[in-house]
Parts: structure tokens; sequence; C-alpha cells
């Protein structure tokens, strides 16, 4: 890291430490660890925010470039701000914030604050790029529209999801349900997107809408590249020598609930073995940055392995509640 935000760093970790022990001389031993678990924290946001501005102009141009000018709608909440953009004298701007605001409330509530506020961020940024950034209006060809439209966008929604943050709030909503209803986050997405595309039709017309469904599907399938897997719940295996502070950190940190294997580690020439603790736990795509992050400042070398989960049956998915 850069040796300015280095010594930035030391010096907020050296008064942390000397408030907490007023009378005991602070040691560099204590601080090292401290100061490399801001670093760590400081170059994730660095990185996660970079995430979110190329994803919010990403998406701007989605919408400027292609959708706004054209009169075309998507899906979510974002389809829901061009839908009454087209209907109303609001600006589109401040429709993104009004439409999700209600979304991000939700997700400070069953995802985390933090997720919350940077996605407050990024939706006020998206709302800013639109209002005040003159993109060129690209093209009239009504195909193109729908598929490159749906591609800036989706790609401005997956890399803001990369950087643990939400440009459109319906995905909140739709994870929210899933926990509450018997249904899954795909079935809850279609049913919104159905109602949005079906007002679409009524109010603007049948073919517009059809439009509208071919961009939704084009951004949905780019979020899919973009965050490497679209589904809601993500399989991760950690493989660490500090086995026991990450399920530490899993289980009150982060409040999910692990399973710990039994395995052996072969490794070498000589094929030696030895036993290790392998941790398992089921977490929301949504929390994966944050996760990476919290693994970052306890074993920057842990072998961690994630896979999308198609389908799950019992066991504890949700949160464990705060004591």
């Amino acid at each position: 890291m850069n040796p300015f935000i280095s010594k930035i760093l030391i010096d907020v970790a050296r008064k942390k430490l000397e408030k907490k022990q007023v009378n005991t001389p602070v040691t560099k031993k204590q601080i090292e660890p401290l100061v490399r678990t801001y670093e760590v924290e400081v170059s994730h946001a660095i990185k996660e925010y970079i995430y979110i501005i190329i994803g919010v102009f990403s998406a701007g141009f989605g919408l400027k470039g292609f959708l706004l000018p054209n009169h075309f709608i998507d899906g979510g909440a974002t389809g829901i701000s061009l839908l009454l953009e087209h209907t109303t004298s609001l600006n589109l701007g401040w429709l993104l914030i009004i439409i999700n605001l209600p979304f991000v409330i939700l997700a400070s509530r069953t995802i985390g604050k933090k997720f919350a506020i940077k996605s407050i961020v990024a939706i006020t940024l998206l709302a800013i790029v639109v209002h005040f950034v003159n993109y060129p209006t690209i093209t009239e060809d009504k195909l193109l529209i729908a598929i490159f439209g749906g591609f800036f966008l989706g790609s401005g929604i997956g890399l803001s999801m990369r950087g643990g943050s939400v440009i459109d709030g319906t995905e909140v909503l739709a994870i929210f349900l899933s926990r509450k209803l018997s249904l899954t986050i795909g079935d809850v997405l279609f049913l919104i997107n159905l109602v949005i595309f079906s007002v679409g039709a009524y109010v603007l017309s049948i073919e517009v809408a059809l439009y509208a469904i071919l961009t939704y599907l084009a951004a949905a399938k780019t979020v899919d590249f973009v965050v490497d897997g679209v589904e809601e719940y993500i399989g991760v295996t950690i493989i660490s020598n500090k086995h026991e502070e990450l399920r530490f950190m899993l289980t009150k940190k982060l409040r999910r609930a692990c399973t710990i294997y039994a395995g052996k580690g072969g490794y070498g020439t000589s094929g030696e073995s030895y036993d290790k603790d392998i941790i398992y736990t089921v977490i929301t795509r949504l929390e994966i940055a944050k996760l990476q992050t919290e693994i970052d400042k306890i074993d920057k070398k842990a072998f961690i392995i994630m896979g999308v989960v198609k389908d799950l049956k019992g066991g504890m998915i949700k949160k464990k509640p705060m004591k």
C-alpha cells in the first residue's frame, strides 16, 4: 500500500490502542494486526467503489444512450422509474432515488447497514449521472436498443453487485419475500417484472413491452456474466490454518451458520499428510464482497472455493439473530 496511507493507518491504529490502554505503552506488535486489518478494509473499499463507479457510468450509458431517448423500459426498479418518466413530468434521476429508497431501507434490515449505505451512494451517483451527463443517442434501431441497452444496464448492475451494492432494489425485495413465502428468488423477480411489463403494455404499447422483455433478458444474462452467478445463494468452502478464527468471524461477525469438516491435507514431494478443519457455509451473492474482506483480514492465503447453489432445503439459511 502507499507509504503515505500506511503512515496514516499506523497513526490511527496507535491512537485507538492508546485510548484503550491509557497507562500502558503501545508496542509495535500490538499495532501491526490492527494496521493489517485497516489496510485490507481500505484496499477492498477502494476496489469496491471503483466497481460501483464504473457500473454507474455503464448503467447511465445504457439508460441515456439507448433506452430513455427511444421510450424503452426495463424490468425492476429501473423499469418502474422509466415507466413513470414516460407517463409523468418527473425527472428520471429523482425517480431512481424515490423508487429505490424503500428497497434500500429494507436492505439495511435484511442484509446490513454497510450494504445499504453503499447502495445509497451507488443509486445517488446513478441519478446524478443520468441528470447531468449528456450521453449521445447511439441508435434508433429497436433490436439494437433492446440488446445493447440491456447489455450496458446489466453490466452496470453486475459491477455494482461486485462492489457490494445494488442500483436496482427489486432484488432486495425478492430476497426478502422468498424468505417469507414458499417462492424462489427467480419466481419473485418474475412476478414483479410480469406486473411491470403488463403495465408497460397497457400504458405504452404491446410492442414496447415485448422489446422491454428482450431488454430485461439481455440485462439479466449480462449480470450473470459479470457477477459470475446471479443465483441468490453461494456455497463457500474455506481451507486455512486459521480455521478457528474464521469460524468465529462467520458465526459472530457475519452471523452465519457454518459446518466444520475434519479433513486431511497432503502436499510436497514426500506426500506428507496432516489434519486440517474445512469450513463450509452458504451466503447470498450480495455478501461475497464483505466475506472476502473479512477472510483477508484473518488469512490472505486461505484457499476459498465458491460455487453456485442451485437449490436449498432445510437447515439454517438465514442469518442468526443478534443476541
